[in-house]
């Protein structure tokens, strides 16, 4: 690898940014392909997919051979909420490689005999949520049911363009959040990106069905192509 590519990609790396290394298998060649230009790369199909899969891999194309080496940053998994969902939560996106963190200002809740394999931040949203270094990487999960607590988390979440952004919460109550959000100054085109109904409709009712409900969604936020979910939806 030449010195200038690996400057540059450990730089991306460091920034949190997803970054394609594309070697001609052939010829030796490489070049690196940054997220935001996968579009308009004459590779930009198969650089998508690989993105989506996060694994790198060999690739037959007209072009010729070339063998993709895919780095993505871990993703991460912040909740707002120390609640019995997010007990189960927590565990289900650990397994699934997701670094996990409950933001809660409720100590009676938010305590590590609770969450004993998780990071805990037992402060108000506009405390801990800036030093958390959320990013498009991350996706952001609200279930207090607080208003004074979710309301600014989600906010903050928006800002970040977590790729993934879900409330708890019926029809009735978020749409009395809806009406919270654009007082505040938040957008419609903002507030649509929000999960809610948070996670897939499986009829989920325990704390731990709704935690796999809200990971599956997620999960399909984070694989699938976004012309297959309007597909779908």
């Amino acid at each position: 690898m030449e010195l200038d590519i690996l400057h540059t990609l450990n730089a991306e790396r460091a920034a949190r940014r997803a970054v394609i290394l594309v070697t001609d298998v052939a010829t030796g060649a490489q070049r690196l392909v940054n997220a935001v230009d996968v579009a308009k790369d004459p590779l930009g199909d198969v650089l998508e997919k690989r993105l989506r899969m996060g694994k790198s891999g060999m690739e037959e194309m007209p072009q010729g051979r070339f063998f993709l080496t895919v780095y993505v940053p871990s993703p991460r998994l912040v909740i707002t909420g120390a609640v019995h969902i997010s007990q189960a939560l927590a565990p289900i996106g650990r397994l699934l490689g997701y670094d996990v963190t409950i933001v809660d200002p409720r100590t009676a809740f938010a305590s590590i005999e609770r969450f004993p394999d998780v990071k805990v931040v037992a402060e108000w949203p506009d405390v801990a949520l800036p030093p958390l270094g959320i990013d498009r990487y991350t996706a952001f999960v609200a279930l207090t049911h607080d208003p004074k607590i979710d309301d600014p988390a989600l906010k903050h979440a928006l800002a970040c363009d977590c790729f993934y952004v879900g409330a708890l919460g019926s029809k009735k109550t978020h749409a009395k959040r809806v009406e919270r959000l654009k007082q505040a100054g938040l957008s419609d085109s903002a507030i649509a990106r929000i999960h809610a109904p948070i996670g897939l409709e499986i009829g989920a009712v325990s704390p731990a069905e709704i935690a796999v409900a809200i990971m599956g969604e997620i999960t399909a936020r984070l694989r699938q192509s976004s012309q297959k979910k309007s597909v779908a939806a």
